[in-house]
């Protein structure tokens, strides 16, 4: 169609030449227009799912954690949850959180795992998750970790991640999920444990699941760093101490989740095996 009148307009010159010039310079903007301007190809209205428009993680409002008068909680994690460099594991962090709570923990930490790398007691995260006692009822259930994953570097973590965490979903429906990010082992906190973090984050943020973020909430600073963290001995995990300090970390921020906002992800790391 814009073919056609430019050449009527061209046939035309000799008898209006002004007037062939203006729709000459009409046409001319109009297929500029029509050629930048594609509407048919612009980005769609609807974003695709889990983006947001602007190329942002579309994020789902956790609703507030409620717990029974002494909740059962799963606590799955690496060898922070395990309980290494206390005195005796049943002094970790996940143990002592059961009196905190005035509840019950049940405790499935194997020292060196990840989503994506097995430990040195047991495989990954998947596998162990396959491998939990069905029958458990658990009212909450911990996913702590994992620091472990950063060599493994970004190529399918995130894939890992969604596998692993549906998998806890699917086996323990009734529970309520939060996820526990990575604490820093040393400081200043990694690239690439800040990337685990940032990950974790998304993908909880994702699924309306409350993310407790260490690094993002400062629970180890360079103020605080040798109290909490065994260095020499502990290999650079919490001290006894140092894993009560974490329990009451992590009592404190589940009782702010009742009404907290979202917590954000944050910053870290390289070493141990955690």
């Amino acid at each position: 169609m814009i073919y056609s009148h430019a050449m009527k307009a061209a046939s035309t010159r000799h008898r209006l030449p002004l007037a062939g010039l203006v729709i000459a310079v009409i046409l001319a903007v109009a297929a500029v227009a029509l050629g930048v301007w594609r509407p048919w190809v612009s980005v769609p209205s609807t974003p695709p799912a889990g983006a947001a428009a602007g190329g942002e993680a579309v994020t789902i409002a956790p609703v507030p954690l409620l717990l029974p008068e002494h909740p059962t909680v799963l606590v799955f994690g690496d060898s922070w949850t395990y309980g290494s460099a206390a005195t005796e594991p049943t002094l970790g962090y996940a143990y002592v959180l059961a009196e905190l709570l005035d509840g019950e923990t049940i405790v499935d930490g194997v020292r060196g795992s990840g989503y994506l790398k097995p430990g040195i007691d047991g495989p990954a995260f998947g596998e162990r998750i396959a491998a939990l006692d069905p029958t458990l009822t658990p009212d909450l259930v911990i996913l702590q970790g994992s620091i472990n994953d950063r060599a493994q570097g970004a190529a399918g973590y995130r894939e890992a991640v969604t596998a692993a965490w549906d998998a806890m979903a699917a086996k323990y429906p009734e529970a309520t999920i939060v996820v526990l990010g990575p604490a820093p082992h040393e400081l200043p906190v990694g690239t690439e444990t800040a990337r685990i973090d940032t990950d974790l984050g998304d993908l909880a943020a994702a699924r309306g699941w409350w993310y407790i973020s260490p690094i993002a909430q400062n629970w180890i600073t360079a103020q605080n760093y040798l109290s909490v963290i065994d260095v020499e001995v502990g290999r650079k995990h919490p001290s006894t101490d140092g894993h009560r300090y974490l329990a009451e970390k992590l009592a404190a921020a589940l009782a702010e989740l009742g009404d907290a906002p979202v917590t954000e992800a944050g910053g870290s790391e390289t070493t141990p095996e955690q």
